[in-house]
């Protein structure tokens, strides 16, 4: 699973799930590359169409934030528009849920009743969030993170904001340093 020093747990659920691919200065990792991955990140029982599904929802939601975000990162490009619009619709569609209402203690409450497995729920509730992120006011707050080797998307939550983490500041920040020190000029985002 993703390092301590990287966690965005405050991210939307979407953001996290796309954050699953996540890169450390020696490699890409992938947390979903088992049923137990994903049984981890979601924290439901899960078996292997889950992970086939919760994969493809996965780069989906990737490519809609490659677009949104114009990111120009190799992890970004080969992003298919319409494949990602038709996953994210088809997991919307997963886990139906309608409103009931229930009474306890003389109350009337709402309670939302739903079908499917609780991982179709997941998934289906994931992607009706996606939806919100990726056509709501805040869309225009998703970023790709441009630190030297990250693959990572974050939402913009303060204005100072440049990174998904405080390493990947740092990490910018350091190459700026070394290079302003050896003479050479930062290129755009402060590294080469």
């Amino acid at each position: 699973m993703l390092p301590l020093d990287v966690l965005t747990p405050d991210e939307p659920r979407p953001v996290l799930l796309m954050n699953t691919i996540w890169a450390n200065r020696s490699q890409v990792h992938d947390d979903l590359t088992t049923v137990g991955g994903l049984r981890e990140f979601l924290g439901v029982p899960a078996d292997e169409a889950d992970l086939v599904a919760f994969r493809s929802l996965r780069q989906a939601l990737r490519d809609l934030a490659g677009v949104l975000t114009e990111d120009t990162r190799p992890v970004a490009r080969d992003r298919d528009l319409e494949r990602a619009v038709a996953e994210v619709n088809r997991a919307a569609r997963s886990a139906q849920r309608w409103p009931q209402l229930t009474v306890r203690d003389g109350e009337l409450l709402r309670h939302n009743e739903s079908d499917g497995s609780l991982a179709d729920r997941e998934r289906a509730s994931i992607a009706a969030e996606a939806v919100d992120l990726f056509t709501g006011e805040n869309r225009v707050l998703l970023r790709a993170c441009y630190a030297p080797g990250c693959v990572l998307y974050f939402v913009k939550d303060h204005p100072r904001r440049e990174w998904c983490s405080p390493s990947c500041g740092n990490r910018v920040r350091a190459a700026r340093h070394y290079r302003r020190n050896r003479g050479e000029s930062p290129g755009p985002n402060g590294f080469s």
